[in-house]
């Protein structure tokens, strides 16, 4: 299971609208329970991420770094890390 730190969870919190049309979690105990429900990842470059997506049995042909970096489920962590949810 993933160990989701401070910077995962204060990300979600503070961008979860980009994934979801309404907040999910309110506090940061709300948000690493919603992580680990949801069974988020953190990655640690695109190639984690487009593995992740592959995993999960996602159409990822074609699609760039940019185009996973744009993507609602990608959380870009100030430290270069990825948090995918596919929710």
């Amino acid at each position: 299971m993933n160990e989701y730190d401070e910077m995962c969870i204060q990300e979600f919190l503070k961008h979860q609208l980009q994934l979801f049309p309404e907040p999910v979690a309110e506090t940061p105990e709300e948000a690493e329970e919603f992580l680990e429900i949801c069974f988020a990842a953190v990655c640690d470059n695109i190639k984690e991420v487009r593995q992740y997506f592959d995993d999960a049995g996602a159409d990822i042909s074609g699609m760039t770094k940019k185009d996973f970096e744009e993507a609602e489920e990608v959380f870009c962590l100030p430290d270069g890390r990825y948090l995918v949810i596919l929710a």
